[in-house]
């Protein structure tokens, strides 16, 4: 098939379905988006207003005439102030270059006169020398300042102050000291070392020009909604006049027609398309394993979609509050089930479409955004669900604060604060509890594991591992290791911890149906020694097909048959594999009836658990344990394992398995106690 390059390279299919969810998405809300007709008027300066009382429907700017906006931008230009970084390398290389040029001295003048020249070069450097076109285009105004920038500080310098190269030069002679051997100083051709220290930051200064002329406002005030404006009969002034054109210019943004493409619906669409698209963009680059797996995907965007909906709904009905809504829920269940940096995404994305049908969208996002925050850093690890009860109590509380603090930076005296706001907050509180119940409907209807999960199965008393401690002793002793080990490699790689813990000890639950052919359950009997080598090897390899079978009957989640089917990936039965090919080296051999089904690993904590399994099972056969022979035993494992190909399909890097390593050697280590050798005392002769 066909490939386009989009962050790497996408079939047209993962291109199509990218693009069919953004579309569903957008097509969605524009159409929960609310619907307001407005009307225009025809305004006659100086006469009376003949139309009904007209108060302000919605919100909107009086906006300033073009001549006024010049006006401001005239005088606004006097206040800019470009950027100039003072290159010290200019200074150091011209004096450097002076005092080697005149090491011998000046003829006819003292030796001191090589350090009183260099001392009024360094003043000259010091104040800042410009290029000579630049220095001439900036001298006209005697009051225009530069900002020099020097590491990280920026100093606003009077032009006054600076030199061109010219100037310098012209200033250097009229040093009192130095005019009297002016002809002397000439012949040495000072203005060599008189070079321009000052670079003009073309990007930094235009990037203030242009903040300097955003920062003027198009508008000289605000009409609120529900403001009268001009009663039916009242003479239309000046104020009136600019009131009212403003309000049919925006009018002329906001209004609808019968047309389905109408511009407020493009303006909406061409809105939402790009905080969806910036949505899908970020996941195509950064998080593109997501859309391997439709469950998150689907997950992801039914919550920015769904929610957004809601929020819509409630503002185009005019019915209860948006911030009885929990938009945290959002980040919650994405950070719970994804990650942190994807719950904030979407978090935001969820918010700014929501705010764009509000009226006072600014306190309504940074409100949002600071719950959403706090709900993210809260719910870092999730071990129990009482720290959903936490979270619901710690948002409510984050956005009271954020509301608290709008309200008095608004000059609100802290008596006289509408409160009003913040039962709505409580309320959205109380709706947060709901994330508990909600948890476990997410879990099963898009196929989740949460951590809370994760460690609901990890205790012991489950069924499956309750029997396996009873049947299979060793194997189980030998799986709580393996947890151990792996789980202390995730944490050191930045892997989940929980998740390849609880994996550890159910990946080997296959062991359970046939305990004695493994010889961690063995004491003396071993019954592959009525067995053919490839039986036995098929005996070994049916305990990854039994305990996906297990797995079934104890309905574990699909991330845990995972660790099950890949813990061997496709590797080989190699004890009797190897004792086969030795005993028939002119046979072919069927490879496939010592390999394992796999598939191989595809996640980190999969190679995690193949690492660990495979260590802690070989380091039971040291004949000793010492740090060299663990050494050795690690190192020979996890190299034979990467370079049989079993990380191939799996994010892991060779970093975090050199990390795996160390983690394994000092975790060994400190298992079997390994102790340095005692010298022994030579006996006399």
């Amino acid at each position: 098939m066909s490939k386009i390059k989009f962050s790497e390279d996408i079939t047209w299919h993962d291109l199509l379905v990218r693009i069919a969810l953004v579309v569903i998405s957008v097509i969605l809300i524009v159409w929960a988006m609310p619907r307001d007709s407005q009307l225009t008027f025809k305004v006659e300066k100086g006469k009376p207003w003949r139309y009904a009382n007209f108060t302000a429907p919605f919100d909107f700017p009086i906006y300033k005439s073009d001549a006024a906006i010049q006006a401001e931008r005239d005088s606004m230009m006097r206040e800019y102030e470009p950027y100039y970084e003072i290159n010290k390398e200019a200074e150091t290389q011209a004096i450097n270059k002076f005092t080697q040029d005149f090491s011998q001295g000046i003829p006819g003048l003292p030796p001191d006169f090589i350090s009183i020249i260099a001392n009024r070069l360094h003043q000259f450097y010091d104040q800042g020398i410009m290029r000579a076109e630049q220095y001439d285009g900036l001298t006209k105004d005697t009051m225009q300042m530069i900002r020099i920038v020097s590491g990280k500080q920026a100093v606003s310098v009077r032009m006054t102050t600076i030199n061109s190269p010219k100037s310098a030069y012209e200033k250097l002679f009229q040093d009192p000291l130095l005019s009297q051997h002016h002809a002397l100083l000439q012949r040495c051709n000072l203005n060599d070392y008189i070079v321009p220290n000052l670079i003009y930051e073309k990007e930094r200064s235009e990037s203030s020009l242009r903040d300097l002329q955003e920062s003027i406002p198009l508008a000289s005030g605000v009409v609120q909604r529900g403001q009268k404006v001009v009663d039916r009969g009242e003479i239309v002034d000046e104020k009136t006049e600019r009131i009212i054109e403003s309000f049919i210019k925006e009018t002329e943004r906001r209004q609808t027609d019968q047309s389905r493409f109408s511009a407020k619906m493009l303006g909406e669409a061409l809105l939402v398309l790009l905080l969806i698209g910036c949505f899908t963009v970020y996941l195509s680059l950064y998080r593109k394993d997501y859309f391997e797996r439709w469950r998150s995907i689907a997950m992801v965007y039914a919550m920015v979609v769904l929610f957004d909906i809601m929020a819509l709904t409630m503002v185009s009905h005019n019915v209860l509050h948006v911030y009885i809504l929990p938009f945290a829920m959002v980040p919650i269940f994405v950070r719970v089930f994804m990650d942190s940096r994807t719950a904030f995404m979407a978090h935001a994305t969820t918010v700014l479409i929501a705010a764009s049908a509000l009226q006072h969208p600014l306190d309504f996002i940074i409100i949002e955004t600071i719950a959403g925050i706090v709900a993210i850093f809260t719910l870092r690890e999730l071990s129990s669900r009482s720290q959903l009860f936490k979270t619901a109590i710690l948002v409510t509380l984050g956005g009271m604060a954020a509301n608290l603090a709008l309200d008095w930076k608004l000059g609100s005296d802290i008596n006289v604060v509408d409160y009003s706001e913040y039962n709505y907050l409580a309320i959205n509180g109380a709706l947060l509890f709901c994330s508990y119940p909600l948890l476990y409907l997410i879990e099963k209807l898009f196929g989740f594991t949460s951590n809370i999960t994760l460690i609901e199965l990890s205790d012991m008393s489950k069924d499956v591992l309750r029997r396996m401690s009873e049947v299979a002793p060793g194997t189980f002793q030998h799986s709580i290791q393996v947890g151990n080990l792996a789980a202390e490699i995730a944490n050191k790689i930045g892997a989940k911890p929980q998740l390849v813990r609880t994996g550890a000890l159910y990946h080997d639950i296959g062991k359970i149906q046939n305990p004695i052919y493994f010889t961690e359950n063995q004491s003396g009997f071993n019954p592959h020694e009525n067995l053919s080598y490839i039986d036995s090897a098929q005996v070994i390899i049916s305990h990854v097909t039994d305990g996906l079978k297990l797995a079934d009957k104890y309905n574990l989640p699909d991330v845990i048959r995972d660790f099950i089917a890949t813990h061997h990936g496709q590797g080989k039965a190699k004890y009797f594999y190897v004792k086969y090919k030795n005993e028939h080296p002119d046979e072919d051999i069927d490879e496939l009836l010592f390999t394992y089904p796999g598939p191989n690993p595809f996640t980190r904590e999969q190679a995690i658990l193949m690492m660990a399994d495979a260590v802690e099972a070989a380091s039971r056969s040291l004949p000793d344990y010492t740090e060299q022979t663990i050494r050795d035993l690690v190192n020979r494992i996890l190299d034979s394992q990467v370079a049989e190909g079993y990380f191939r399909e799996c994010p892991i890097t060779f970093r975090d398995i050199q990390y795996a390593k160390t983690v394994l050697i000092e975790k060994l280590k400190t298992i079997y106690h390994t102790r340095i050798s005692y010298p022994e005392l030579k006996k006399e002769e």
